[in-house]
Order: C-alpha cells, then structure tokens, then sequence
C-alpha cells in the first residue's frame, strides 16, 4: 500500500446512528449527506445507512440528491435545500426529491416547472430565524405560504415541511430563533394542516437541546462520529473513520510517510503525535506528497503510521487533530483527496 487510505467502519456507522436514533426520539433522524457524506463516501455511507434503516437523507444540492436516489432507491425521503436551476428542480420532481424553498422566487419557479410536468412538488418552507442564510423574511412569511397553499390547492404542490437553520452560537441565540420559527409554524397552521415535517436543528442542538427539536432532526456530523470542535464526547458515538499512511522510506532514521499537503492533509498539522507500530510519535513536517514522523525501534519500509483513528497510540479522532489547529474535524475529512483511497471494513 503507497496510497494513504481512509478506512472506514461500516458497523460503528450503524452503531453511530443507531445511538442517535434513540437519542433523538421521538424525532425522525434526517442523515445529512453533503461533502460526499463528510468525506466518508456518498455510496458506502447511503447503503450503510438503508441497511441500517434510515429512510430520510438530507443532501445539500439536487445533484448530490439524485445520486442518494440512485443509490437508497425509490423508498427513502431526500431533501435537497439549495436553491437550483430550473433543469436541476425538473430531475428533482421527476426524481420525488423534497426540495427546501427559502425565497418566494424559488418557490414560483418550482411551481411553474411543477406544472410544465404535470407532477406535484413536495416542498419544506425556510423561515428566516436569524441567522439570514437563505430564508423567507417572516415580513414575507405570510404572503408565501399563502402562494403555497394555492399551489397546493391546484394540485400542483405539498406543502410538507417547515425548515431553518440556527446559529448555535448561544442558547439565548437560538432561543429566539425557535420563538421565530414556532411562530412561522403557528401561521402555516391557519393555512391549513400543519406540515409533517418540522426541523429546526442539526447535529449540535438535536443532541443537547431536545425541546427544539422538531418532527425530524438533520444530524451528519454525529452520526459518523465527528463530534464538536472543543465540545463533549457522545455517549454511545464514536470516529467511523481512521487515516492510515505507509512509510515509503526512512530517512535519519525518521519515517516519510506516504501522504501531504497536497492530498489534502493541512500542513499546519505539524508537531501533533501518531500511531505508530511502536507508540505515538511526532509528526516533523508534512510537505506537498509526503511527511516525516519521528522514527521508533525497528522502524521500516511498509510500516503503518495512522495519522487519526488511533486512541491511545495517536490522536484519536479527526475532531481531537483538528482542535490542534483552532478547526473542526468536517474540514480534515472533507480536504481529503481522491488520492486517499476510501477503504470499507466489517
């Protein structure tokens, strides 16, 4: 093995969201799935997770949400919230993807494609709570549901969800988000039926603060065991993933290992301590394609050296790396490239 390899657990994933499943009860868990399920594999993860028996996938755009179709099948719920062409919102209805509206444009442009096809758009309304990312002004709340419920009523739209994201910034933050949105919620109900699908909170706040959370709860980090940058650990959650590099040559009797900046490892990780067969040891440098680890008894070619995933022998997730360098374990995930080969166990 020369290439660096993400190994991730296929048993640990389902035990992951197995524990927030029943953590979040009696809330639906909504398994987002953007930056190709955080760098884990969009196909491993989705088939991972259907076996599992997870029927609701979240995934930022339309394009990420067909290939969750491709993969989960016809059965499985998938939401896809941002704002689209009109080519991408016709696969998407052709496809049954939800989609999340958080301008009246959006919504009336749904609309017209919904009625050029012949076919009912299933759609969550954003409210703005805030946080100003993509969301219907509650000046302007009134006035879109009632579009919708038109809609709705020609046959051309369902009217399934109410949606919005929140700051996480303080708990008197989201406090007043959720006043906002419980009340956006309040008005679709004298429009008609409540929606039944209500989520206002992601991984973070669907953990710690249950009487936000809504009919469904859209949780990706946790679930695969990327918990909070310099928050608590999750009972009954741990990392899916370890990142295991082979030493391709020993040089002073220091290991280069077969990874780099330039496979998206960020070079400003130098200092922390590895995994290696012999203990931790400290990471020298880490340069475009390769990085030196300080050497141990015995030392040699073909060795593995596990940069996280390791407990003791090393940091032990991609979380505990990150806060070495002041950021969140999503970004060491994500960065990775196509050269880290993505590798399925048990």
């Amino acid at each position: 093995m020369s290439r660096p390899e993400l190994r991730v657990s296929s048993s640990v994933f389902r035990t992951n969201i197995e524990a927030v499943r029943t953590r979040i009860a009696p809330s639906a868990l909504m398994l987002v799935l953007k930056d190709d399920a955080y760098g884990h594999g969009l196909a491993w993860a989705v088939e991972t997770a259907v076996q599992a028996g997870v029927e609701r996938f979240g995934s930022y755009d339309i394009a990420g949400g067909l290939s969750v179709r491709r993969i989960a099948g016809g059965d499985a719920r998938i939401f896809a919230w941002a704002t689209s062409t009109d080519a991408e919102v016709d696969d998407a209805l052709l496809q049954q993807i939800d989609l999340g509206v958080g301008t009246i444009a959006y919504l009336r442009r749904i609309i017209t494609r919904a009625e050029a096809l012949g076919v009912c758009a299933r759609v969550h309304l954003k409210i703005d709570t805030g946080l100003h990312r993509n969301g219907i002004l509650p000046e302007d709340w009134a006035a879109t549901v009632a579009e919708a419920r038109a809609a709705e009523r020609a046959g051309l739209l369902e009217l399934d969800g109410v949606w919005s994201h929140i700051a996480e910034a303080s708990d008197e933050e989201d406090d007043d988000a959720q006043e906002v949105f419980l009340d956006a919620v309040r008005v679709v109900g004298e429009s008609g039926p409540v929606p039944a699908s209500l989520h206002l909170t992601a991984s973070a706040a669907s953990w710690w603060r249950p009487e936000m959370r809504g009919t469904v709860s859209r949780i990706g980090a946790f679930c695969y065991g990327i918990r909070s940058a310099d928050g608590p650990e999750l009972p009954g959650v741990r990392p899916v993933a370890s990142l295991v590099a082979t030493v391709v040559d020993v040089d002073a009797g220091d290991a280069v290992i077969s990874i780099g900046s330039f496979d998206g490892f960020p070079s400003t990780l130098r200092g922390v301590d590895v995994g290696t067969p012999d203990g931790a040891r400290n990471l020298m440098a880490v340069d475009q394609t390769t990085s030196v680890v300080a050497g141990w008894p015995g030392l040699r070619v073909g060795d593995e050296v596990t940069l996280f995933g390791a407990g003791e022998r090393g940091e032990s997730s991609a979380t505990t790396l990150a806060e070495r360098i002041d950021t969140v374990g999503e970004e060491i995930l994500t960065r990775l490239t196509a050269r880290v080969r993505r590798v399925v166990q048990d």
